[in-house]
């Protein structure tokens, strides 16, 4: 596998890499958001109802859990794309 990365382009390595930081940038500002952002604005969400709870409190208790999982779906679909496109992904076996 170290033979294969050393024969890869340096360039397309850098842009591999410069691709995977925004992806992990983007991830964590949604994070970020979801997980303390949304906790001050929660006084304004629960003037929102959702299938009859305070959108604060749907946030806290399982909105907030969705997104996190949507966040781990999109990161592995969209590496595992780059991977590819890249010329990096791993062999299965």
């Amino acid at each position: 596998m170290a033979q294969e990365l050393k024969s890869l382009d340096k360039e397309k390595l850098k842009q591999y890499w410069s691709y995977n930081i925004k992806l992990t940038t983007f991830t964590m500002i949604v994070w970020f958001q979801v997980t303390y952002v949304a906790i001050i604005f929660t006084p304004q969400l629960n003037n929102i109802v959702i299938f009859g709870f305070p959108f604060g409190y749907y946030m806290g208790a399982q909105g907030s859990l969705i997104i996190f999982v949507i966040l781990i779906f999109n990161y592995a679909f969209k590496m595992n794309k780059a991977d590819k496109d890249y010329g990096v992904e791993e062999e299965e076996e």
